[in-house]
């Protein structure tokens, strides 16, 4: 049933926000940042084991970190979108709990100014365990295809082909498993 006022109450701006997609100025520097490092990795891997002049094929190294920076980027965000709802879900009896028990001193809050803080509680919860998930799973993902590919599908390559190969498809791969509708559990 709609509100008459045509406004919506704390409640359910909070479980509206719960499902958007969108992300933080936060979470987003926070994505951002993580790719680039791990982005940025491969580039040591590629000097110094395949050992190519980081000078000369800096160019290329710049497009291929930046690219597969903006993948693992759309990745993350992703990824955290799909666990964000399952990890509430967990979660919500041990933080029901938790927050009862430190809200049930305070005589002055209304039942349901502690449902909305509660429901906030879980919320944050949610939202911090999905995106310190996310960027595990992704970085973990990406790093093991990229040495897997680096040492063993690529290797007959050249190195600059093999740098370009197994960035552009590692970080494609992640950006497209995240994508699914699978279920990580």
């Amino acid at each position: 049933m709609a509100p008459k006022s045509g406004k919506m109450s704390r409640e359910e701006e909070l479980l509206l926000e719960g499902f958007n997609k969108n992300v933080s100025t936060k979470s987003s520097a926070l994505f951002y940042g993580n790719a680039f490092i791990v982005s940025a990795i491969p580039v040591w891997l590629y000097w110094r084991v395949h050992s190519i002049d980081i000078a000369s094929y800096a160019v290329i190294f710049a497009i291929g970190t930046l690219v597969s920076t903006w993948l693992l980027a759309f990745a993350y965000k992703n990824t955290k979108h799909m666990l964000k709802h399952k990890v509430a879900l967990k979660r919500e009896a041990a933080v029901t709990k938790e927050m009862t028990k430190k809200l049930a001193d305070d005589k002055k809050i209304s039942k349901k100014e502690k449902d909305e803080r509660i429901l906030w509680k879980k919320n944050e919860v949610a939202e911090y365990e999905a995106t310190t998930f996310s960027i595990f799973y992704n970085n973990s993902l990406f790093l093991a295809l990229v040495i897997f590919a680096s040492f063993y599908i690529l290797s007959g390559t050249s190195p600059h082909m093999n740098y370009g190969l197994s960035i552009g498809l590692s970080s494609g791969l992640i950006a497209l498993l995240s994508t699914g509708t699978h279920s990580m559990k």
